[in-house]
């Protein structure tokens, strides 16, 4: 009797701590890019850039991006940052380019300030890259080669909520 009762205690012991927990996380790769989270603007003369990042679940982020110069939206374009497997997926649709359709650029690099995303067969950009200066501001730089040439544009951000 003994006997069994020692069994039945180390097999629940060992079954119960080599089972996952419910409400343990594992973590995600994704999670490296959880900084981007809220809302960011530049303001320029020529208008105002305004996106707006949320974490939809454990694997996804979504934002929200415009160019807005007085009343009128000039650029309009909603992402999708998503982790599938080990690699991260920026994926932006751009409203009337590409047939409506997303065009992805694999992320290249991580570390805690910087996330580079990069797809060399798309015409322009094909690497997008945010850094992170402070908690409350950021710098996006899109670049790539336009006829030819290589181009590129920066965008300095500040967290507005």
């Amino acid at each position: 009797m003994k006997k069994t009762i020692l069994t039945t205690t180390i097999f629940s012991v060992l079954l119960l701590t080599s089972c996952k927990k419910e409400d343990e996380k594992v973590p995600q790769e994704i999670d490296k890019v959880k900084w981007i989270a809220g809302e960011w603007e530049n303001k320029s003369k020529e208008g105002i850039l305004t996106e707006s990042w949320e974490r939809m679940n454990d694997t996804v982020f979504n934002a929200e991006c415009y160019f807005v110069h007085g009343k009128d939206t000039l650029h309009n374009e909603k992402i999708s940052l998503k982790q599938a497997d080990n690699a991260i997926i920026y994926s932006p649709t751009v409203k009337g380019e590409n047939g409506n359709r997303p065009v992805h650029f694999k992320m290249t690099s991580v570390n805690a300030n910087e996330l580079v995303f990069e797809n060399p067969k798309h015409d322009y950009p094909q690497k997008i890259v945010y850094t992170k200066i402070t908690d409350d501001s950021l710098v996006t730089k899109i670049s790539g080669i336009i006829k030819g040439k290589p181009y590129s544009e920066s965008y300095p951000m500040k967290k507005i909520n």
